[in-house]
């Protein structure tokens, strides 16, 4: 999903009482994963999709997207993303 950069607008990512404490790498992990998981049932265009997307593209770290990307396209990505 490319990122509108003339109608982009920075948003605080919304409180997730499942990852109440200051570190969010959990959080990030979480969103990233159903993120995916999202899409493949989804598709991209689907709303809640949208919003996991802002939320991990926010909290992770993009070395760790990138590397992430780079598992799942070798498949091995730790996670199964099949539903």
């Amino acid at each position: 999903m490319a990122i509108d950069s003339e109608n982009f607008k920075f948003d605080t990512v919304q409180f997730d009482p499942r990852f109440p404490y200051q570190n969010q790498t959990k959080h990030c992990a979480q969103s990233y994963v159903d993120y995916h998981k999202c899409v493949s049932v989804k598709g991209e265009e689907f709303e809640p999709c949208k919003i996991f997307f802002k939320t991990f593209t926010s909290l992770c770290p993009v070395d760790w997207v990138e590397r992430w990307d780079d598992q799942r396209a070798a498949g091995k990505f730790p996670v199964n993303m099949d539903v």
